[in-house]
């Protein structure tokens, strides 16, 4: 059996139910545990009455040192500090063998049995964001991305699983400050801090628009490929993360931040089928009397004006840390950066 477990509330519901969907499609022995982030969330999946799912209330998730580290924190803040403990909240209530966090704005097009397959004797697995150069930010934000996240319930796992949610608790916020970034700059040295940590070395997990430049992908028959642009190694792509993907109360859509340069066919392929699965599903959640925005539409799309001047921003910033070169020619071509697109095109 493998166990997953994530968290999401209303505004990431149909992105939840993906994640869920695209397990059910790809390994026939799981189960997926969601901490429910609203009541809303919480009682949509319960009267969902899948055997493969487990519903969390807030309420029966917090702890004590959860609740007082809240209210200083916001909300994405306290989604990362809470994801240690989500972990460890499922192997000590369900008494589960192992248990590993996904973030629930992925999916998955392979049996994720493939990355376990890595760990032999291990009990930790952990993958690296791998961004391509220009991106690389890692030296402030974290080598490792907390997308994937594997534990095993023996001491090697909870030991590392209780550190990490200690410091969590401790300080978890979006900004930079003494090498620590969010969640995830606490996971830089695991290979030398704790035993049994295994680095997902398969490329085809872990894909992203932070890292997607790097590789060729390909549609072959419903199957998904990609091919290394430097040694043409070729795989099939095991999981997706659409980090930034943002749906607008203008009917529009944004596959992720403008900084990540994405070519058509990446969109054709990856973002534009997914984005088209969320919407189907939003409107399945919301037939069934569903009160809440499923896709956590909040603001208007911003304008091209708005767009470039943040792409500006982003590249001014890369460049002064001396991760972009100056003169580079896709860094002119806004098309390749410009990815809010309306949904009726999609459609």
């Amino acid at each position: 059996m493998l166990n997953f477990c994530t968290l999401f509330d209303s505004n990431y519901l149909s992105r939840g139910l993906e994640l869920f969907e695209s397990l059910k499609k790809n390994t026939t022995n799981f189960h997926l545990y969601v901490v429910a982030f609203d009541d809303a969330c919480y009682d949509y999946l319960i009267n969902l009455k899948k055997k493969e799912l487990t519903a969390i209330s807030l309420s029966d998730f917090e702890d004590e040192k959860l609740k007082q580290v809240k209210l200083g924190r916001t909300s994405a803040e306290y989604c990362w500090t809470c994801t240690p403990s989500i972990i460890l909240y499922c192997i000590e209530i369900f008494q589960l063998p192992s248990c590993t966090y996904v973030d629930a704005d992925m999916i998955f097009y392979e049996d994720p049995q493939i990355l376990f397959d890595e760990l032999t004797d291990k009990s930790i697995m952990i993958s690296e964001h791998r961004y391509t150069r220009d991106y690389d930010v890692s030296a402030t934000h974290g080598i490792y991305c907390v997308q994937f996240m594997y534990f095993k319930n023996d001491q090697n796992g909870l030991n590392a699983l209780t550190w990490w949610r200690d410091r969590c608790i401790e300080w978890c916020f979006a900004y930079l400050e003494d090498g620590k970034f969010g969640d995830q700059k606490y996971l830089d040295d695991w290979q030398k801090r704790f035993p049994g940590v295994q680095v997902m070395q398969n490329p085809g997990g872990g894909l992203a628009p932070w890292n997607i430049q790097q590789y060729l992908i390909e549609d072959k028959n419903g199957k998904i490929f990609i091919t290394d642009n430097q040694n043409g190694i070729r795989l099939p792509l095991i999981f997706f993360h659409f980090h930034g993907l943002k749906f607008f109360t203008d009917e529009k859509v944004a596959c992720c931040a403008a900084l990540y340069e994405l070519d058509k066919n990446v969109k054709k392929i990856l973002y534009f089928p997914y984005i088209r699965l969320l919407l189907n599903t939003g409107d399945q959640i919301v037939r069934s009397g569903f009160k809440l925005n499923p896709q956590g539409a909040r603001q208007h799309s911003p304008g091209s004006g708005q767009v470039l001047l943040e792409y500006i921003k982003n590249v001014i910033f890369l460049m002064l840390k001396g991760r972009l070169p100056l003169f580079k020619k896709s860094l002119f071509m806004i098309r390749l950066h410009n990815h809010i697109y309306k949904l009726s095109r999609i459609k």
